[in-house]
């Protein structure tokens, strides 16, 4: 019997549309057999392992205006705009628990994606238990190049996992995975402009070629990406949902209204998507 999947695209804010998604997926008891994230895919996507539905927007509101969750004055202070141990430690361990005994104890299997700063290529990472490390993990994925710092985990240095592997479909296909779910953060027609940031990023990254070759050529890999999962929807291999126009939110937000609503624009797509998906799971 195939497998089911989900892949959740990253995109910093926007993917407040996917936890609205799988907010609703959960609440109607659709279950795969596993989860792939990137970047923020990872980072809310979490909850579908933990069954944790409504955790995602909920923190995201409380911190808004916490400088300590998400600001530019903790990008001053520690290096990293989305505050490393505020984030990744302090707020899942003690201020919005994440349920490490339900993610445990759910045999869905959980991957995320990050980007291998020495090689540029995407390094994947199957979490089966929540550990100290598996919250490094999902920080690395979704750590912004320039403002972030490399994470390095066990000897290797990580970053975004979007720079290599922004929607991984294809991994999930290769590793048995032959019904999935895509969820992503920008509307039909999208098309990924070249980094108009580069020039810093060769600068940060210098030590590191392969990484800024990776980042210099990202929009070629991401617009590929979209045209093979259009292709595989269009031949019934995968279902894709995405937002009917552009979320209109910035990577970086400490707006919560702004987050309410894109949030909420998940929940609605989700729901009118949502007999047809389970048509498209149930279907041989």
């Amino acid at each position: 019997m195939e497998k089911n999947g989900l892949i959740l695209e990253g995109g910093g804010m926007r993917g407040l549309f996917s936890a609205g998604v799988i907010d609703v997926l959960m609440e109607e008891g659709v279950a795969f057999d596993g989860l792939v994230g990137v970047s923020a895919g990872a980072a809310f996507g979490c909850n579908y392992k933990s069954r944790q539905p409504g955790r995602a927007i909920r923190y995201n509101t409380r911190f808004a205006h916490d400088w300590r969750y998400c600001s530019w004055r903790s990008w001053l202070k520690t290096g990293d705009v989305f505050g490393a141990e505020f984030c990744y430690h302090e707020m899942p361990e003690r201020l919005d628990r994440f349920d490490t005994e339900a993610f445990n104890n759910n045999p869905m299997e959980f991957h995320v994606v990050c980007t291998d700063v020495t090689t540029g290529k995407a390094f994947y990472k199957q979490l089966k238990k929540c550990s100290y490390d598996s919250y490094e993990y999902i920080r690395a994925s979704a750590s912004m190049p320039f403002v972030s710092k490399i994470v390095e985990i066990n000897g290797t240095k990580l970053l975004d996992g979007g720079v290599a592997d922004s929607i991984p479909l294809r991994y999930f296909q290769d590793i048995g995975y032959g019904k999935n779910l895509v969820v992503l953060t920008q509307p039909r027609g999208y098309v990924k402009g070249h980094n108009r940031l580069m020039p810093l990023m060769r600068f940060w990254l210098r030590k590191y070629p392969l990484m800024v070759k990776a980042l210099d050529e990202r929009h070629v890999m991401y617009n590929r990406q979209v045209e093979y999962v259009c292709s595989e929807e269009q031949q019934g291999r995968a279902f894709v949902v995405r937002p009917p126009q552009s979320l209109g939110i910035k990577n970086i937000c400490n707006d919560a209204n702004e987050m309410k609503r894109v949030y909420e624009v998940g929940r609605t797509t989700a729901h009118a998507r949502l007999d047809d998906l389970i048509k498209y799971l149930e279907s041989k």
